[in-house]
């Protein structure tokens, strides 16, 4: 059996244990999801701002978040993650004696994502004009350091948010919301293949059914020894 069949059959199998409203909640939710933006955290180091962020990802229709933890370990929140990460791919980047910003950029490079990188000073490009001919990645810096010397250098672009009050910067979790707000609304009205490919909903989907099932591993393994 090949992987897709293997998918598909596990799916209707664990659908059986998931009600009618809660099956047509994720996929409503699975039609909105989107790789083509992407965010990117770099050491961000208070909980409840990387929890914030991840449950504003998650709510606007992000799927994947990359984060890199090369001066800051990752931790969270869960009273403010409100379980949000249970839903989205966390890709993390903590090699020790490594510039995992520079390997988390070549891994998106090889995506086709552009790195756009956020950045208070006004030589970048306001954040309703950042364009999205293509898949984009955007990267969150430090809170008190703000993104780094290296990326900065190679990113493909730097974005502001304008301002026109005496204070520098917002909150990192409103940047991201602002940000993520701005872009989301333009892709969705654009013409554009921002949502995920039928195969990529088909694993989310399995995915998501054994994270509400309980003791799911074990009926997958009752399951597949049924079939072979």
């Amino acid at each position: 059996m090949d992987a897709a069949n293997q998918t598909l059959r596990l799916t209707a199998y664990f659908s059986q244990f998931i009600t009618e409203h809660k099956r047509a909640f994720m996929d409503r939710v699975l039609d909105n999801r989107t790789r083509y933006v992407t965010m990117v955290l770099e050491d961000i180091y208070q909980s409840q701002n990387a929890s914030a962020v991840i449950r504003t990802c998650e709510c606007l229709g992000l799927q994947d978040i990359h984060i890199i933890e090369t001066r800051s370990s990752w931790s969270t929140n869960k009273q403010v993650l409100k379980g949000s990460n249970k839903w989205l791919d966390l890709k993390r980047y903590k090699e020790k004696d490594t510039n995992n910003t520079a390997v988390c950029f070549e891994n998106l490079r090889a995506q086709g994502y552009r790195i756009a990188v956020t950045d208070p000073t006004p030589d970048g490009v306001p954040v309703h004009d950042v364009p999205l001919d293509r898949p984009l990645a955007l990267v969150m810096g430090n809170e008190k350091h703000g993104s780094s010397t290296y990326a900065l250098e190679h990113a493909d672009l730097k974005v502001n948010i304008p301002m026109v009050g005496f204070t520098e910067s917002f909150n990192i979790s409103v940047s991201a919301a602002i940000c993520l707000n701005s872009m989301l609304h333009r892709l969705r009205q654009a013409d554009l293949p921002w949502q995920l490919t039928a195969g990529q909903k088909d694993q989310l989907r399995l995915n998501w059914y054994k994270k509400v099932v309980r003791r799911a591993e074990l009926l997958e393994r009752e399951f597949m020894r049924s079939i072979e």
